[in-house]
């Protein structure tokens, strides 16, 4: 065995020194190659970088710390199928036709794989879930799919779709620029822990733990006026169900950042195997999530809802001498930005009716021209969030209950402005806000109402 691992060793290092002794892109040609690495149900603050000390997350942290981070990066729809139909298309999910989990993008809107591969010349491969429609295929339009990945269970699949992504990179030959996407499952194994844990134990499961479960949030409570799908939402949730208590709430936020520490170490494994080969200079590394997890936030776990716990995604972008290390604090982004992203760095115009922005301006220092505000469907036409840089408008179909936050004063979202007469004209704004862009979608025909998506669970 000793013997064995030797040898795997010498040729991991003879793979990686012959493919660092290729020709690669050089920066004159503004063409780098980009690994786009995406995992799944991981809120934007699961980053010990981030300032979360309840958690270690080594290889995330060293993208936070080298590069540049977006405080205020949202996801365009917190269900997993419709934020992804949004992160490869650039177009909200209401226009993808991807209303719900496993559907695909409708026909006519290209992905990233089949627009840089066609427009650009990129090698598009990918690893991973998918979910448009199925969560694991061999036949993704547009990309070459490197094996990997077990549906329903990151903590194991993780591993082969990291594996697959370090043979790609230490033994690449070719010097045309790649497109490589990292899709993982994790942090979205802790669905199957809430369904494993629902019922309160009698006592905690693992007592050498007790004294580093994480504290209940600030916002544990909510108020009783919320929108009805709101609380609809939360009567479905285990939490509810289970009738759990502070102690289990506590264990659930522990096991949750120990899901975030299972992928970080697949993350590091790729980020490793870029070094190692000589390619992270010239590679542009972006790191996001489809949607976030509830947190015990308002007392929610899961997605779906318009609290900033599940809206709230990671946007981390690294390319060394080239991105610089900072993070932005005043500008709303999203998972819509993404696409149009991957066509500034490639040098291509981005397809027709991006509903995104490129983030190279923000990235370079210019942000004149950027929007100063996002919108998540929540989810698709169930809802809308209105996110500017200070405050967070929040309607839902059918319901006259709207929320309106000053997230400056009140980042827990615990006081709704929304019937204030002082806050009438930024009320007014943001509805304004909502018209003028819901006036430029091309929404797909037969898309469901809000109340079909709900019977359909």
């Amino acid at each position: 065995m000793p013997d064995q691992k030797l040898a795997r060793r010498q040729f991991v290092l003879a793979a990686g020194a012959a493919a660092s002794a290729l020709p690669m892109p050089g920066r004159a040609s503004g063409r780098p190659n980009v690994v786009l690495i995406v995992t799944d149900q991981h809120h934007a603050g699961a980053i010990g970088a981030a300032g979360n000390p309840h958690l270690r997350t080594p290889a995330m942290d060293h993208l936070y710390h080298h590069g540049a981070s977006f405080a205020l990066s949202h996801t365009a729809d917190p269900v997993c199928s419709p934020a992804r139909s949004a992160i490869f298309s650039g177009r909200t999910a209401s226009e993808t036709d991807v209303a719900s989990n496993g559907r695909p993008i409708r026909a006519g809107i290209p992905n990233a794989g089949q627009w840089l591969s066609e427009k650009a010349g990129y090698e598009t491969l990918y690893a991973g879930k998918w979910h448009l429609p199925g969560s694991y295929t061999d036949r993704i339009p547009g990309f070459r799919v490197l094996p990997g990945g077990i549906a329903g269970q990151g903590n194991i699949g993780d591993t082969s779709v990291s594996r697959a992504c370090e043979a790609y990179l230490r033994g690449r030959r070719s010097s045309d620029p790649f497109l490589l996407v990292a899709s993982f499952l994790q942090p979205h194994d802790i669905c199957e822990w809430l369904r494993l844990n629902m019922r309160t134990p009698e006592k905690l499961r693992f007592p050498e733990i007790a004294g580093e479960l994480p504290p209940l949030p600030g916002n544990f409570d909510y108020a009783p006026g919320e929108p009805a799908f709101l609380r609809r939402t939360r009567d479905r949730t285990e939490p509810a169900l289970g009738k759990w208590t502070r102690e289990h709430w506590r264990y659930y936020l522990w096991s949750y950042y120990r899901h975030v520490e299972m992928v970080d170490g697949e993350i590091g494994r790729i980020l490793d195997a870029l070094r190692d080969s000589g390619r992270d200079t010239n590679t542009v590394v972006i790191l996001t999530s489809d949607h976030g997890e509830g947190l015990a936030r308002h007392h929610m776990v899961r997605k779906s809802i318009s609290y900033d716990e599940a809206l709230k995604v990671p946007l981390l972008v690294s390319w060394p001498g080239e991105v610089a290390a900072r993070s932005d604090e005043s500008h709303p982004v999203s998972g819509l930005d993404v696409m149009p992203t991957l066509c500034d760095y490639a040098g291509i115009q981005a397809p027709a009716n991006m509903r995104g922005r490129s983030l190279r301006p923000l990235l370079e220092g210019n942000a004149a021209a950027r929007d100063h505000f996002v919108i998540s469907e929540v989810p698709v036409n169930a809802g809308r969030v209105v996110r500017t840089q200070q405050y967070k408008y929040v309607t839902f179909a059918g319901d006259a209950v709207e929320q309106l936050f000053d997230m400056r004063t009140d980042p827990g979202e615990t006081r709704n402005l929304a019937g204030s007469a002082r806050h009438a004209g930024v009320l007014e704004d943001h509805k304004k806000l909502l018209r003028d862009w819901e006036r430029r979608l091309e929404v797909a025909p037969g898309l469901p109402n809000a109340d079909a998506w709900w019977r359909q669970g």
